[in-house]
């Protein structure tokens, strides 16, 4: 997306609320390029401006001061940002090229012509049941057609325009919410809505989204609505106008708005996993699947068939089955993914998007219906017709899928085997996880999905992408992370913050997770809330809500002494610190209260350890190793253990042990070498010091290491000044 740091810093300063020196910046860059109207525009907000601080110097009391000034903001927020589209518009070529076309196409775009044109197109719509049979097709496929043109040309109208006023904001709400227009006009405009506000925030189409979400009777509109106020929700410019903050109010007031910006925000975490998903259904199922369904197989020229062994059946008779259920049981991981939200067919629909109907910036919006001419041709004479039918009916796909499924399948038709061909003609093949029941998709979350999963396929693979702001990039993430946005601090969609916090966690969303929580007001941090935060700190680094994740754990106990999650959190969060007396405490409550927990037990034994109370410490170590003599982890405990008791024999055997391992773990390479120093086996203790510094994973500062680190343990264990300089040396 081409910038323009001058005008961006401007609207940086409006947002700052820095409202003369961003009159001074915008005035500098008009004197570089020179634009007689928004000079005019600009001279008359400097005016105003003035007026008002001569008003302020006199020291008259006015109660519209603050009024005035937000005012002021606003009209230089607007000026600015539609210079700012100008400018973009002028130095992309992308750009300027479709906004110079569709200005050309049409002469009048006013809101009632076009709304003229929308519902002509339904009445004629309706008209065609009285056509006659023999010229009722091709009249069909002209007015179609012809519609097809305007839309896309009026998505690229939209998407292209200035920042708009509020009569044209008005005319087209009344478009969006009128019975009398097609339901998928009304789809495509909202995506054509959003798409333009994400790229420019513009309160006049913010408030028109927000609108079409509470007051439209369609559900599809109304989910699309929804998608794009929130993703038009700009963090920077968002507390520049008041109003914004109402109308999120206003939404979240009512409990069904709540539940479905919940369930949005979980999706959008789906969403965005998509290219993991793709990976993990590529490395892990698809090589299982195609193994293991050995009918056909897939060549540079097509799918081939692939001729079965008739003594198979004779030889392993028990092959077939077991084929058989590994192949439902990789087909069964891909259908239980996508039960759960993942976009299983991303990775392979990503693929069809390089045909001509992909050129146009509207139809990767465009709702599915099977009257669109790039679809009803192939829809009426492909063979394969009912698999199609059912594919589109039973698929969980999203409109873009859908006709890149219908538009590639026509092209690859010719290279399908010919039995594979007689099983579509019967309905008898069906894809991967495409066994939903109709019931499903007709529901707001799967309307929600398919357009989320429209609006990831064009910013993920749109081939000219790079003219527009991706809100699931770089700092505008927080778009799809909308849970973090202060906008919705302090309205009752707190409530929902921990649960949705938890849910972003468990999908690996740390940095989401933490600004959800960062964006929890007092009111609704609980012990759950504690624990969250101390149990993200764990993964992550820095601070949570302010806090560290031993801080954390110390207020959840405050509320809820006996959470056990929170006491092992505290234990470790201790340990780390050092603070071994803290760490035992609470790890011995849980020994105590898990009696067969062998972790909790090991951690006992390793404060007790660092505590110097190595006897009480062998004690539990000995009835570990007696239960689990294989056991490394409590082997290497024990060991060090044994050294700081000074039994460095008995210690050595089981490090031996542990080295004979052929890639044996850092930290016993550097504590066996420990051991045999203490037991002034000192060339031993330098080969090993060797090996250890010798690893890549390894930074080993021999002085460091000696001098400070471990000094009070050489000490312990007799070992002088002089034979630490002496090693040092060596190293």
């Amino acid at each position: 997306m081409v910038r323009n740091e001058a005008l961006t810093t401007v609207i940086r300063c409006v947002a700052d609320r820095q409202l003369g020196k961003a009159i001074a910046q915008l005035s500098n860059y008009l004197y570089t390029f020179v634009h007689a109207q928004e000079a005019e525009q600009l001279e008359q907000l400097r005016t105003d401006y003035t007026l008002m601080q001569e008003y302020w110097q006199r020291g008259f009391d006015d109660p519209q001061r603050e009024q005035l000034y937000e005012q002021l903001l606003q009209r230089t927020y607007v000026l600015a940002t539609n210079i700012l589209i100008r400018y973009c518009t002028r130095n992309s070529s992308y750009v300027n090229n479709v906004h110079n076309r569709v200005r050309m196409s049409r002469q009048d775009w006013s809101p009632a012509t076009l709304r003229r044109d929308m519902e002509s197109f339904v009445s004629d719509v309706a008209m065609l049941d009285l056509e006659p049979e023999h010229t009722r097709k091709q009249k069909q496929h002209d007015l179609y057609q012809g519609h097809e043109q305007m839309m896309a040309d009026l998505f690229d109208y939209i998407w292209t325009s200035r920042l708009w006023n509020s009569s044209v904001t008005a005319a087209f709400e009344d478009m969006l919410l009128s019975p009398t227009v097609d339901v998928h006009d009304q789809q495509l405009l909202v995506s054509a809505v959003m798409l333009s506000t994400i790229q420019y925030f513009d309160i006049n189409k913010f408030r028109l989204l927000v609108n079409v979400y509470r007051k439209s009777a369609d559900e599809h509109v109304r989910q699309s609505a929804l998608i794009g106020w929130v993703l038009s929700l700009d963090p920077h410019v968002s507390k520049l106008y008041g109003e914004i903050h109402d109308l999120v109010s206003q939404v979240t007031a009512d409990e069904h708005c709540r539940n479905e910006l919940t369930e949005l925000q979980m999706q959008m975490i789906y969403c965005l996993r998509a290219d993991t998903d793709t990976q993990k259904i590529r490395n892990e199922i698809m090589p299982d699947l195609l193994r293991e369904n050995g009918q056909f197989r897939i060549t540079r020229n097509g799918i081939e068939e692939i001729e079965e062994d008739p003594m198979d059946d004779v030889l392993n008779p028990e092959q077939s089955e077991q084929r058989m259920e590994k192949l439902e049981q990789s087909i069964r991981k891909m259908s239980d993914m996508q039960r759960q939200g993942a976009d299983i067919y991303f990775g392979g629909f990503s693929q069809m998007k390089r045909f001509p109907f992909f050129d146009r910036v509207g139809n990767w919006f465009l709702p599915y219906y099977p009257e669109h001419t790039a679809v009803a041709d192939v829809l009426s004479r492909v063979r394969g017709r009912k698999f199609i039918q059912g594919i589109l009916l039973k698929g969980p796909f999203c409109d873009s899928d859908k006709y890149s499924f219908v538009i590639a399948f026509e092209k690859t038709v010719a290279h399908i085997p010919e039995s594979l061909l007689n099983m579509m003609d019967n309905g008898e093949a069906m894809l991967v996880g495409a066994d939903m029941e109709h019931s499903d998709f007709d529901t707001p979350a799967y309307y929600r999905r398919s357009c989320l999963q429209n609006i990831y396929r064009f910013f993920k693979v749109f081939p000219s992408r790079g003219e527009f702001m991706n809100p699931m990039e770089g700092d505008d993430t927080s778009r799809f992370h909308f849970f973090g946005n202060p906008l919705f601090r302090d309205t009752p969609l707190e409530q929902k913050f921990t649960e949705v916090a938890a849910f972003m966690m468990k999908h690996g969303a740390n940095d989401a997770a933490r600004a959800t929580l960062d964006n929890c007001g007092e009111a609704v941090r609980d012990a759950q809330f504690y624990l969250l935060c101390g149990t993200l700190l764990m993964r992550t680094q820095g601070e949570c809500a302010g806090l560290t994740a031993r801080q954390c754990f110390e207020r959840c106990l405050e509320t809820d002494p006996e959470n056990e999650r929170a006491w092992a959190g505290y234990a470790r969060t201790a340990f780390n610190d050092r603070d071994y007396v803290a760490a035992l405490d609470y790890y011995r409550r849980l020994s105590l209260r898990h009696e067969n927990h062998q972790g909790y037990q090991l951690n006992e034994a390793v404060c007790l350890t660092n505590l110097k109370n190595y006897d009480e410490a062998l004690k539990i170590l000995y009835k570990l190793n007696y239960d689990a003599p294989d056991n490394q982890n409590v082997n290497r405990v024990l060991a060090w253990t044994l050294t700081g008791r000074r039994k460095y024999e008995q210690a050595l055997k089981i490090y031996d042990a542990l080295l004979a391992d052929e890639t044996p773990e850092a930290d016993d390479l550097l504590n066996a070498a420990y051991c045999h120093w203490f037991y002034r086996q000192v060339s031993q203790a330098i080969t090993l010091f060797r090996r250890y510094a010798g690893l890549d994973n390894v930074k080993f500062d021999a002085r460091k290491e000696f001098l400070d680190n471990e000094a009070s343990l050489l000490a312990d264990h007799g070992i002088t000044p002089v034979e630490v300089q002496l090693m040092i040396d060596q190293l």
